[in-house]
């Protein structure tokens, strides 16, 4: 872990919220009667049903258990200023991570072990802190109860399942947005971009096996033969399609993006304009420092 990083005092949703995300997320809200349904109906239910799930099939992360995992969580919280949700560890065999909350509600994250056991400690607080963006951006009031909104709407007659159908096209849509601005805010917990896509490149083709193997060097080139398609215009309606019904944009995109913001003058400027503590305890903490 590094001993110094910034400590985003202060820091907003918007400051790093990627321009899809804000796009895409004005369109949801348009959809009539959606926030209603959400917080009002679904929300509760869903809060409900995901809580006794994690108390009785899952380890609830804290100081005294699995500690590390918790400083790691505290860390993250502390530089994006947010105050730490529940983190919950839960066997599954498929790597993966999860965020939900509601509004005056507590909200947890579920990381599944098999992503924790492909991971290092630096990697595991990306993933972290890319689940805590979904709360800094009030991401996960929707993520949730819209997928139930949509099974809802398409178990109804004819006209529902065209609703649904037009509601999960854009909700996907939306979803896959928001992972950008999630990826941003693992960058600015981890301040390491390599930290970030070493997690995606995982992700694509890792295990606990080839982990240790993979070459992230030669995955960020691999990004580039993808950009390469969109020069064709049946090579982009592929892309197209292949991402149509995915909840994440594929894994060398997002390496793109964020090894793309890591050097724009928009995240250099959110690191030198903020108060900083050092994560080091033998270090004065306050004041401000230019990067």
């Amino acid at each position: 872990m590094s001993l110094f990083k910034t400590h985003l005092i202060g820091l907003k949703a918007d400051y790093f919220r990627h321009p899809l995300d804000l796009e895409a997320t004005l369109a949801l809200k348009q959809i009539p009667g959606i926030d209603m349904i959400v917080r009002n109906l679904l929300g509760p239910v869903a809060e409900q049903v995901f809580y006794v799930e994690n108390i009785a099939s899952s380890v609830l992360v804290s100081e005294k258990q699995l500690p590390q995992l918790h400083e790691l969580l505290l860390e993250a919280c502390k530089i994006l200023d947010l105050e730490p949700p529940q983190l919950y560890i839960k066997q599954h065999p498929a790597p993966n991570a999860y965020t939900f909350a509601m509004r005056g509600k507590q909200p947890f994250i579920v990381l599944h072990t098999s992503l924790v056991d492909m991971l290092t400690l630096e990697e595991i607080q990306a993933v972290i802190a890319h689940e805590l963006g979904h709360l800094k951006c009030d991401h996960s009031v929707y993520l949730t109860p819209v997928n139930l909104l949509i099974l809802a709407a398409a178990s109804l007659p004819t006209v529902g399942a065209v609703v649904a159908q037009a509601i999960q096209a854009q909700l996907l849509e939306w979803v896959r947005c928001a992972e950008f601005t999630c990826d941003r805010a693992a960058l600015l917990a981890t301040q390491n971009p390599k930290v970030v896509m070493s997690v995606l490149m995982k992700l694509a083709g890792g295990s606990p096996t080839l982990a240790p193997q993979l070459n992230l060097d030669a995955f960020i080139a691999q990004s580039r033969a993808y950009d390469e398609i969109s020069k064709t215009e049946l090579g982009e309606m592929v892309k197209a399609a292949r991402t149509a019904q995915l909840t994440h944009p594929v894994p060398v995109l997002r390496a793109r993006e964020i090894d793309r913001w890591a050097s724009s003058k928009e995240y250099q400027n959110l690191l030198k304009n903020q108060k900083i503590e050092y994560t080091s305890e033998s270090t004065p903490k306050g004041g401000w420092r230019n990067w």
